[in-house]
């Protein structure tokens, strides 16, 4: 994947050239880091090559993240127990407990969005073109 240098937060120079660049272990092997020639050295992670690079899988991640963390507060505000949303939706308290884990990147946006309207959440697309 690519990523412009003029993303960096530590821009190299004509006179400060990037001297190594490598996968970095101590990261997890997720991130990239690289090193100047001045010795100063910064990491991209993965994320900003996925973001940058408009990937499909990881940008429905960042949806269902947001609309999890939407459908927690509304259930800890919502007036309706927990029983009621199960009934609802006609499924379980262990998938209900699935649908509101953040790190369940499995469930589907279609199940998140039935939440959200069973909790009185309306979304709305919002189409925003990207250069």
């Amino acid at each position: 994947m690519e990523f412009p240098i003029s993303k960096l937060d530590l821009r190299p120079t004509s006179s400060n050239k990037i001297k190594s660049i490598f996968v970095d272990p101590e990261l997890g092997r997720e991130a990239v880091t690289y090193v100047l020639e001045s010795g100063r050295e910064n990491s991209v992670h993965l994320d900003a090559f996925l973001e940058y690079n408009r990937d499909p899988d990881y940008l429905r991640m960042l949806f269902l993240f947001e609309l999890t963390v939407r459908a927690q507060k509304e259930m800890k505000s919502s007036k309706i127990s927990k029983n009621e949303v199960c009934r609802r939706l006609a499924t379980s308290a262990s998938q209900l407990a699935r649908l509101l884990d953040q790190t369940n990147q499995k469930k589907s946006v279609d199940k998140m969005l039935d939440l959200l309207t069973v909790l009185g959440v309306e979304v709305r697309p919002e189409f925003i073109k990207v250069a």
